[in-house]
């Protein structure tokens, strides 16, 4: 834990107002080097557009650095992967509160430094204020610059893991996050936190403008990891560790399952198969058997650009599924949301759970680390398809893109390549449209994307992207590029190698095979 950062350890909650003697729950602002007198507030964080309380992440310091926790709120807490997590957050040196819109806090008479958040569509609020003695209370008032929900874009987190269904529904609406899909999943020390709570194709926990589901995260660390969504029944077993693989399970079984009772299928951790033969395990096989509905980007520790650099070369080698985004939210470390699915749902349905979930199966995403992305093809927001018919026929695509921070091109792609760029102009927040016309000769894969000039290793820079639309000349689809194919193939030729060192792996080697035939034939002229 950073003190220096932090400044003064200031009370946990709770301490009795006389000066620096210790109250029954904060025996230790006796060990502050000075006595401070305290005043209870009660403060309260309105949305500009209602007039009434609204969660919100909460940071209050003093001039000398120290944090301030509100009742219910430690100014210590566990950041570790499961423990505790839900309520507090720490980015980076920073400490938050997660609240619903009010709490009562205690605070020195002193100049303080406010900063409220919630979720990139909001201004932050990020001032000083004075607080006079005897004061009571204190308002703020946070405003949208950006709704999106309004034009039908709904945000989601695919993965988080290990909160309550109660933390996840608060921290979710804190963080502006229409969908929160929690998912329980096995620990090393076998337990499986939230199985009791699994809520399937329904929210566990809803209010108007958050839902969380809960469904599983089921595990095969040798082969891969998929994240099961909106499955009416749990498919088991959610873990599958062996070394040795002494089974012949595999992660197509979990798929067929997943797709029996409904469910959506999402490739978690692309490169996070353990086995030094293969860096994407199973799950490319299963992709290329159609059994892989969509594909995550998340903040890991290459940053999301290295997955996004493995998808654009699977839509090359004719691979296309559609994108979400994760934040993969474990601990009390990192924020709920900070890469989020955007998924469009057409006029005049609710962002209901399975209305959420069949916008992502049909591709109607882009993900996100702040930016807001809008693209319309001929004036519609098309999903993972659109046939062109005749050849040479012109589709107008319209690309819009703003941030609250600065990014430096808003691009359209066509088959990987830049088709057209603009950069955005003004101050916060930044804006940029673009419109181009295509002439379509032969068939392809359309995306945007808003991106920076550093693309390496940070989840911090502004980022943007959305789902890879195939677009087919008369129902012929696009010949997959070559190069693309061949790095594939030989990523399930590693597979095949290490299907042959375990002692039941005919099971895997059967998938695998039939995997590499259907992708070797992309090969043919």
């Amino acid at each position: 834990m950073n003190r220096q950062a932090e400044g003064r350890e200031a009370p946990v909650c709770g301490p009795s107002r006389r000066g620096n003697q210790p109250g029954p729950y904060g025996p230790r602002l006796a060990k502050l080097a000075e006595p401070m007198t305290l005043q209870q507030i009660h403060l309260r964080i309105n949305d500009a557009a209602t007039g009434q309380p609204t969660p919100v992440r909460l940071r209050i310091t003093d001039a000398a650095g120290t944090y301030y926790a509100p009742y219910g709120r430690l100014t210590d807490f566990a950041t570790g992967v499961n423990q505790d997590v839900g309520g507090n957050v720490q980015i980076g040196a920073k400490k938050w509160a997660y609240i619903d819109g009010t709490c009562e806090i205690l605070l020195p008479p002193d100049t303080l430094h406010i900063e409220i958040a919630k979720g990139p569509e909001y201004k932050p609020i990020d001032e000083d204020v004075t607080l006079l003695a005897g004061k009571m209370s204190m308002r703020f008032t946070i405003e949208r610059w950006s709704d999106v929900r309004k034009q039908g874009w709904n945000s989601g987190d695919t993965r988080v893991h290990f909160m309550s269904p109660d933390a996840a529904l608060l921290e979710g609406q804190a963080e502006d996050v229409a969908v929160v899909n929690l998912l329980a999943a096995e620990t090393d020390d076998r337990a499986i936190p939230n199985i009791l709570s699994f809520s399937g194709q329904s929210f566990a926990r809803s209010v108007p403008t958050c839902g969380v589901a809960v469904n599983t995260f089921n595990d095969s660390s040798y082969v891969g990891r998929l994240a099961l969504l909106h499955c009416h029944r749990i498919v088991y077993p959610l873990s599958w560790r062996s070394a040795e693989c002494d089974t012949e399970w595999t992660l197509a079984d979990w798929c067929d399952q997943c797709h029996r009772k409904k469910g959506l299928v999402i490739w978690a951790c692309p490169r996070g198969s353990l086995t030094a033969d293969c860096d994407y395990g199973e799950p490319l096989a299963d992709l290329v058997l159609g059994k892989i509905d969509a594909f995550e980007i998340s903040p890991d520790d290459a940053g999301p650009h290295s997955a996004l650099a493995d998808y654009l070369q699977l839509c090359d080698a004719g691979l296309i599924v559609p994108l979400v985004g994760a934040s993969v939210k474990s601990s009390n470390h990192s924020e709920l949301g900070v890469m989020r699915t955007y998924a469009y749902i057409p006029p005049g349905q609710d962002c209901t759970y399975s209305n959420w979930i069949q916008a992502v199966r049909d591709g109607r995403t882009f993900i996100s680390n702040g930016p807001v992305l809008q693209w319309t093809i001929d004036g519609a927001v098309i999903g993972a398809r659109l046939v062109v018919s005749p050849e040479g026929k012109t589709v107008q695509i319209r690309a819009g893109a703003e941030s609250l921070l600065p990014f430096d091109h808003l691009e359209l792609l066509w088959n990987g390549q830049i088709l057209a760029t603009a950069a955005p102009t003004g101050r916060s927040p930044y804006r940029v449209e673009l419109e181009h016309e295509l002439v379509v000769r032969a068939s392809g894969w359309l995306a945007a994307r808003c991106t920076t000039d550093r693309t390496h290793g940070t989840d911090s820079l502004p980022l943007a992207h959305t789902s890879a639309v195939e677009v087919c000349v008369s129902e012929s689809p696009r010949r997959a590029e070559p190069d693309a194919v061949k790095h594939f193939l030989s990523e399930l030729d590693g597979m095949l190698r290490f299907a042959s060192k375990i002692p039941l792996g005919g099971r895997l080697r059967r998938v695998v095979e039939e995997a590499r035939t259907i992708l070797a034939k992309k090969l043919s002229p």
